[in-house]
């Protein structure tokens, strides 16, 4: 019996710069068929796995295959396999919509005729045949978001790497992309995604895994990531943020878990298996006066995976991995 190869199976993937490594030893096998999708925040290592993949940078080590093809030995078929939609517009601005198109497909082959059939029906699929023939220059962002989407579907390939494809895009226009993402997987492609939307991954992805400092620290579906730090959440606003150590020190000793606090100093969030412990835990806190402006037991979100994974929440990463990997550029 014969069996179809994974659509993306990489193992090991290392790459670095001067002394930053960007990727460190990444694991990933994406089924055809489905979505898959790379959280984690700015400078994390979602861009540079992906330019690898694409065949667009060479891995220091590792091995990565596109439906069973190396992409080091076998790197102009892989290409033939792929799409990819960066997160910038790969566009020229002084075209309009359907001269950009025209363009890309004659690159690829097509002819003079079928470029522009291919080209009327990305542009009607994608919303944007009223503005076919206007300037680039005068799109707003989310028309360029989906203009580049189309360009990369010209060639209809069986995977394609969406790198952070709603970054700066309004909800509506976000809303939009991800029913064309459905469509996508709905008629045949594989999709790759990166994003540092926890909620755009627990809403598209089959599969998710969560990446941080080059890591990959967490993979599964939505529910199982979040079933991993339990089954609930607790959610703690103290009344005094001074107190906040001595609160993380009576809900480890009660509940025997570690609880993470928020960046503001006064919130505290921890995973929950037994919601009948918060008697006690309260009990605790009015012993050690401490007092509570906020308690809720919720069920966990992908944001408070990645806080429990990482420590810190999506934003204060990003902050952090983004100045690590600026560093790593001078060196």
């Amino acid at each position: 019996m014969t069996t179809t190869p994974l659509a993306v199976e990489a193992s090991g993937l290392v790459k670095t710069f001067g002394t930053n490594r960007a990727v460190d030893g990444v694991d990933l096998r994406v089924e055809a068929g489905t979505v898959y999708g790379v959280l984690g925040p700015n400078g994390a290592g979602k861009t540079t796995t992906i330019s690898v993949l694409a065949t667009l940078l060479k891995a220091d080590a590792g091995e990565a295959r596109i439906f069973g093809h190396d992409v080091r030995r076998e790197a102009q078929l892989v290409r033939s396999l792929i799409g990819v939609t960066g997160q910038y517009a790969s566009v020229d601005e002084t075209l309009s919509a359907t001269e950009n198109l025209v363009i890309f497909s004659r690159l690829l082959g097509l002819s003079r005729a079928e470029s522009k059939r291919k080209s009327a029906e990305l542009l009607e699929r994608f919303g944007l045949t009223e503005a076919a023939a206007r300037p680039l220059k005068n799109f707003s962002g989310g028309m360029r978001r989906r203009l580049d989407l189309a360009a990369s579907l010209i060639a209809q390939p069986p995977l394609i790497f969406l790198d952070e494809p709603t970054t700066g895009l309004d909800p509506r226009t976000r809303a939009q992309m991800w029913d064309t993402i459905r469509e996508l997987v709905a008629t045949g492609s594989t999709v790759l995604l990166t994003t540092q939307y926890l909620d755009e991954a627990d809403q598209l992805a089959d599969r998710i895994a969560v990446i941080d400092h080059g890591r990959v620290v967490a993979e599964g579906t939505g529910d199982e990531l979040k079933a991993s730090i339990g089954s609930s959440s607790l959610h703690l606003r103290l009344t005094d943020g001074l107190r906040l150590d001595a609160a993380r020190a009576i809900v480890r000793n009660t509940l025997g878990v570690d609880a993470v606090a928020s960046p503001e100093g006064s919130r505290l969030t921890a995973p929950m298996s037994d919601p009948d412990g918060v008697t006690d835990l309260l009990v605790s806190f009015r012993e050690a006066g401490i007092s509570l402006a906020e308690m809720s037991v919720q069920k966990p979100t992908l944001d408070e995976v990645f806080l429990t994974i990482t420590g810190k929440p999506v934003d204060a990463e990003a902050a952090d991995d983004a100045r690590r990997e600026l560093e790593g550029s001078n060196a």
